[in-house]
């Protein structure tokens, strides 16, 4: 396989032959829906085509039309070169991600008046996503051939430009800055000796981009790695000397569609929306031939078979992305006994039972089955990306549950594991200690849904678990995980206001805001932080800015042990209600419910449905809670905990001491 994998995105489905017409009937009519665009952008579009679906987003957003499930974002694209073939190229890659992305127009190589000025176009565009674009020639590096010194000044200036531009960004806007890695220029210096002689672009870029890299690491902003792309797809395919000197145009059209997507991965990623499950089918997938008909010892796997070391590669890049927190399930037409006996019994699988954590292999439709597994592991569809060698059975997964991604895949298995990674569906732009216990945390939720099977009632249930709640103000050691929280979840979220590293420093050192992080063990696993609350002082009042809890622990009355410990701080600090809202989203409906279980009463409906609740701290009932509550809290001069652990009983009334 050449480039054409990257540069035509083969991940995708291959552009129908009626596209030119539906492109005609949305010029002519108008976009219905969110929904149709985002069909529309999930094939594998030129820039052109692209160009004129952003044309057809344009239209529908000056229409008003609402494009829900869509989620609207504001991105400015700040280059040395000319944008006006990316931007449109961007919007309308943004639809595939999930976004109705506006594209803020910046003036051509106006960086630093754009960004150091308070009063710029950028900033009064208020967007939430400043995309930093530039090339080797945007920032102060020079080639410098073996003058180490002139290299090192070089180096130095340039990152004392980004550090302006940062502390700029971060004073005069709320927005996020995603900053590009350099693609170094295609042509050598010394050839082969470029990296044995200082100050060649090779090494100036290579130390400039690692520099950034770690810059950016622990930072709200965002690292965007076009020098990656750049040197997948080879630097003279990115490099089109002709487009600069006729346009200032810093790569050649060509790569647009693929530049776009890591743009709008990125940005998906950041909001929450990469992939955290990856299901597996096995024949033809996972091992080579149908195990029904070819028996246990028919199947291919064992190194020296060519076609069977290209599905090993899969075994063993589904056990990569699972040891970096990608949960693996399994769903295939087949047998459950016989299908399950390659895991346990063949000498040349890698995967094994206790890497899956969801087995589904029965005679339904493969749609139902990820449906039954999406429910099992307590993860949204929209987390799942579905690896299947059967066209027809990507077919039906699309049409049938169109938030699941599901990559196309070659007929060469060798190609299975290149095209999976290419698409881009596990992008990341953190990683944690907590990311990378995901996995074990998600397989263990699937051993508690077992044992709930096997208990009589619901209360014996959430007994047998021994629970340990621990509640705790926000801090620096949990401020990463808070951040990543309120950016990533969806389904318990009951505002779904979205908060960075940097706005969550600010709340911890701010009197009128109470931050709380909960976290959770249980017999099976340390679940670590799985709850956030965002109270914020009006008066003699608490209002819940936002309140989240992680999917994975539903039903486990995480909810009533934070709603005890509120009642408790808040009647300590002279608090004498708590209010809140509820505002609906297409994914939050499970919570509509959550206040009035609470026993809070409804006190207004606005315009665009959301629904305010209040009630006194006073008549906060006591809450029953199945398993052992810590409270910890950093106050001035020391710290208080108190723990409570009855040993006649596993039911806790929480009253902490704050």
């Amino acid at each position: 396989m050449s480039t054409s994998l990257y540069l035509d995105l083969e991940w995708l489905p291959k552009t129908p032959a009626e596209i030119s017409s539906r492109f005609k009937a949305l010029r002519a009519q108008g976009a219905q829906s969110g929904a149709e665009l985002r069909h529309l952008a999930g094939f594998g579009l030129t820039e052109l085509q692209l160009t004129r679906l952003a044309s057809a987003l344009d239209k529908a957003i000056e229409a008003g039309t609402d494009l829900s499930p869509l989620a609207p974002l504001k991105v400015a694209v700040v280059s040395n070169t000319t944008t006006e073939f990316l931007n449109p190229v961007v919007a309308a890659t943004g639809l595939r991600h999930g976004f109705a992305l506006s594209v803020v127009p910046v003036p051509f190589g106006q960086v630093m008046q754009e960004l150091l000025d308070p009063a710029s176009s950028v900033y009064d565009a208020n967007p939430d996503v400043i995309l930093l674009a530039l090339d080797h020639r945007g920032w102060p590096l020079t080639a410098a051939h073996g003058d180490a010194k002139e290299a090192e000044a070089a180096l130095t200036g340039s990152l004392a430009q980004l550090d302006t531009i940062i502390a700029s960004v971060e004073q005069n806007s709320r927005a996020v800055l995603m900053v590009q890695t350099v693609v170094r220029p295609a042509d050598t210096d010394f050839g082969s000796l470029d990296l044995a002689v200082p100050g060649t672009w090779r090494r100036q870029v290579g130390a400039f981009n690692q520099a950034l890299a770690d810059r950016l690491a622990g930072t709200p902003h965002l690292l965007l790695d076009v020098a990656g792309i750049a040197e997948t797809i080879g630097l003279a395919n990115w490099h089109d000397p002709g487009m600069w000197h006729l346009a200032r145009v810093s790569c050649a059209n060509r790569v647009l569609p693929l530049y776009a997507d890591h743009i709008g991965r990125v940005l998906a990623a950041w909001k929450g929306k990469a992939r955290r499950c990856l299901i597996l089918d096995l024949d033809n997938t996972v091992w080579s031939g149908v195990i029904g008909d070819d028996g246990l010892d028919g199947i291919r796997l064992a190194e020296g078979d060519a076609v069977g070391e290209a599905h090993r590669d899969v075994q063993d890049r589904a056990l990569q992305l699972r040891a970096r927190g990608v949960v693996l399930a399994v769903s295939s037409k087949n047998d459950d006994t016989v299908a399950r006996a390659a895991f346990r019994d063949h000498p040349d699988m890698l995967l094994r039972e206790d890497h899956i954590a969801v087995f589904q292999a029965n005679w339904r439709d493969k749609a139902t089955n990820i449906t039954a597994i999406s429910d099992e592991i307590s993860l949204g569809l929209d987390a799942m990306a579905f690896l299947d060698d059967n066209p027809a059975e990507r077919g039906l997964v699309r049409d049938a549950l169109p938030t699941v991604a599901v990559p196309e895949l070659p007929d060469d298995p060798a190609l299975y594991v290149r095209t999976l990674i290419a698409s881009g569906v596990f992008e990341a732009t953190t990683f944690s200690d907590e990311d990378r216990r995901r996995a074990d945390d998600y397989q263990s939720n699937a051993k508690r849904v077992a044992l709930q099977a096997s208990v009589t009632n619901i209360d014996d249930y959430l007994r047998s678990l021994d629970m340990v709640f621990t509640m705790r103000r926000f801090d620096a050691t949990g401020r990463a995980r808070i951040a990543q929280l309120i950016s990533k979840s969806n389904q318990f979220n009951l505002t779904t206001r979205r908060y960075s590293e940097a706005d969550i420093t600010r709340m911890e050192a701010d009197p009128t805001i109470f931050g709380m992080q909960v976290r959770l063990k249980d017999r099976f696993a340390d679940n670590g932080m799985i709850s956030v609350v965002i109270c914020r002082s009006v008066g003699a009042e608490w209002d819940i800015d936002t309140w989240l809890m992680s999917c994975r622990v539903l039903g486990r009355g995480v909810e009533r042990a934070v709603l005890q410990v509120l009642k408790d701080v808040a009647g300590r600090a002279g608090i004498k209600a708590i209010t809140a809202s509820y505002i609906p989203t297409a994914r939050n409906q499970m919570v509509a419910t959550h206040y009035e279980g609470l026993g809070f009463e409804q006190s207004d409906t606005l315009p665009d449905g959301t629904t305010r609740w209040r009630i006194a701290v006073a008549d906060i009932p006591e809450q029953l809670v199945h398993g052992e509550v810590t409270v910890e809290v950093e106050t001035p001069g020391r710290r208080q905990s108190e723990q409570e652990d009855r040993s006649d009983s596993d039911e806790v009334s929480v009253s902490s001491v704050i």
